[in-house]
């Protein structure tokens, strides 16, 4: 489980979080969504241990993220929105690199790589610098990395992101294999249709701030007649329900 309570961060005169608050489930999916500027990138870099909050608490499995970062990145895969491989490094070692990282031992970290590069379909680069992917391919091999220590919580940033149709299908379907395994999903995106076909919860964010939380049903009964797209932007814009 994630959660979080009350997290607070300026920057300068800048709030870019102020007082969010939520929980992501064990054996859920969550959708974090907002617009632009809304704190969601803010939100997960703090989850993800790269930045600490000015208030407020987080937690990634009952782990502090600020008292024990180390330990709860050993919990977490995370998938940035800028994928940020090593670009002289192969797709196989960008791999394996976190694998060592994450102290797994090289006869189970190798079949691993094996795993991921083939569940992920990047037999045809796995050999070749990251220098000069695509950004379809560097989103695959930044999400093997993610997955590389088989982490129970997940923290993904726009993961279809460069993805064509069928790796994006393939993507969904995996998630939902996670989900249905256990794990914590927590992630962010701007496709609507993406959201509306694999999120249980969804917490929705506007000037750092949470302005609407629940199940999609729970959303649709708050604001009736309208499809998840009207639902985002009556939210964010503070329209009647």
């Amino acid at each position: 489980m994630i959660d979080v309570k009350g997290l607070t961060k300026r920057f300068g005169e800048v709030t870019a979080l102020d007082g969010v608050g939520f929980a992501a489930g064990d054996g859920r999916i969550t959708g974090l969504l907002g617009p632009n500027g809304a704190g969601k990138s803010t939100c997960l870099r703090i989850l993800a241990t790269v930045l600490k909050p000015d208030a407020g608490t987080a937690s990634i499995g009952g782990v502090d993220v600020v008292a024990e970062p180390l330990a709860a990145r050993r919990l977490l895969g995370v998938l940035p929105h800028a994928a940020g491989l090593y670009p002289q490094l192969t797709a196989r070692e960008n791999i394996l690199y976190y694998g060592r990282l994450h102290g797994l031992g090289e006869r189970a970290l190798a079949h691993r790589a094996d795993e991921l590069i083939g569940r992920l379909a990047l037999e045809d680069v796995a050999n070749r610098r990251a220098k000069g992917f695509s950004q379809g391919e560097r989103t695959k091999v930044a999400l093997a990395r993610a997955l590389v220590h088989g982490p129970r919580h997940l923290l993904l940033d726009e993961p279809t992101s460069g993805l064509d149709v069928m790796a994006a299908r393939q993507l969904r379907d995996w998630l939902r294999e996670l989900r249905d395994d256990g794990c914590c999903v927590l992630l962010s995106s701007h496709v609507m249709q993406e959201v509306q076909a694999l999120v249980d919860d969804l917490v929705i964010i506007a000037h750092g701030a949470v302005v609407a939380r629940g199940t999609p049903a729970e959303l649709a009964r708050q604001w009736p007649d309208r499809d998840l797209e009207e639902i985002f932007v009556a939210a964010v814009s503070g329209g009647a329900r």
